[in-house]
């Protein structure tokens, strides 16, 4: 699908400001992101507000250019705050429907000044819209232990997905307000940081409006699908350049038919998955009312490729080796670490077997 002139430009500005970015240095930081990196995007560019209206301080675009946005983050495999604050947390403050709460987090969320982050899903990682990690109490009192939660430890401020008298709800917690434990959670991603929010009888404020986790699904779904088609990208050209140049028995081994066959395959994949995402996307910003199948179909079949895409990565730079100091292993590691972002692929193939008829 040929990109826009406009998402063209936005594509090139964010990877001209990610050129150069310290990725490891900044995944081993307190923060787990580069603070300086994250204003320059979001005040040069406005990443962070892109999908957000204009009346809360964003541009006023729609997913299709934070998706572009989120490719050239999986590419570099930049640690950043854009999925879990500015997508998570922003969409869910869209979603749910609470113009104060909108008005009070939305523009510093937008100007790159707050970090907010999502506390939803259980140790079982299921992210199931109806069943999230913690209870309220008719008086705003939550209790629970949030696992996955992105951004966790550099919050300002989170938002709670609980069970109350009505069925689920958004709270807004302050991220050191009384009863509130944060800890890093270990993560076979190492440029990912996520982390354990334990929430003991603390004070929340309930958002008016209706429950937005199932549409938030579709949206992280697809937001994921976005990033993960960029870094199966960026996997297999680095793949392809190895092979033009890694030498044996006389010859570059991506002459030899059995590895171009394998490229050729990775790269089918590619454009399919990537096929996916935008159709995805595409769905979500219409309204169609099947946009969540294909987010579930962008979720299993991006997730896989980029998964088969860094193990043939691993495989073709065998001769040398997976080494700290190479990225091979960074894109493997990511690969299996989104595997489970916002469901495992089995369970949103159940969800499509589901609806299937008869």
């Amino acid at each position: 699908m040929e990109q826009s002139e406009e998402l063209r430009a936005l594509r090139d500005a964010v990877r001209g400001l990610l050129s150069g970015y310290p990725t490891r240095a900044a995944a081993e930081s307190p923060a787990g992101y580069d603070a300086a990196g994250w204003a320059r995007l979001c005040k040069e560019i406005g990443v962070a507000g892109l999908a957000i209206p204009e009346r809360y301080g964003g541009a006023g675009a729609t997913l299709r250019e934070t998706c572009v946005v989120l490719e050239e983050l999986g590419r570099s495999l930049t640690p950043s705050p854009m999925l879990g604050c500015a997508v998570l947390a922003g969409q869910a403050l869209l979603l749910g429907g609470d113009p104060d709460a909108c008005a009070r987090l939305l523009p510093a969320i937008c100007a790159g000044e707050r970090i907010v982050a999502l506390a939803w899903t259980p140790a079982t990682g299921g992210w199931d819209p109806d069943d999230p990690a913690c209870t309220a109490t008719a008086d705003g009192r939550l209790t629970g232990e949030a696992h996955h939660v992105l951004d966790a430890e550099a919050a300002d401020t989170l938002l709670v997905a609980a069970c109350d008298d009505d069925g689920p709800a958004l709270y807004e917690v302050g991220a050191d307000a009384p009863g509130v434990t944060r800890r890093t959670a270990s993560s076979l991603d190492l440029t990912r940081r996520s982390g354990v929010v334990q929430l003991d009888d603390t004070p929340g404020r309930r958002l008016a409006g209706g429950s937005p986790l199932s549409a938030l699904r579709d949206v992280a779904c697809v937001a994921l699908s976005a990033e993960q088609v960029g870094a199966a990208s960026r996997a297999l050209e680095l793949t392809v350049e190895y092979a033009k140049t890694r030498v044996q028995f006389g010859r570059p081994i991506g002459s030899f038919q059995v590895l171009q066959h394998r490229l050729a395959e990775a790269h089918v994949r590619l454009e399919a998955a990537r096929s996916a995402a935008h159709a995805a996307t595409e769905a979500l910003v219409a309204g169609d009312p099947d946009a969540w199948a294909r987010a579930a179909v962008a979720k299993v079949y991006c997730t896989e490729t980029l998964q088969a895409v860094a193990a043939e990565m691993v495989q073709i730079h065998g001769g040398i080796a997976i080494t700290w100091e190479h990225d091979a292993h960074l894109y493997l590691r990511r690969a299996h670490g989104s595997a489970q972002l916002f469901g495992a692929p089995g369970t949103h193939l159940d969800r499509l077997t589901a609806a299937l008829p008869g």
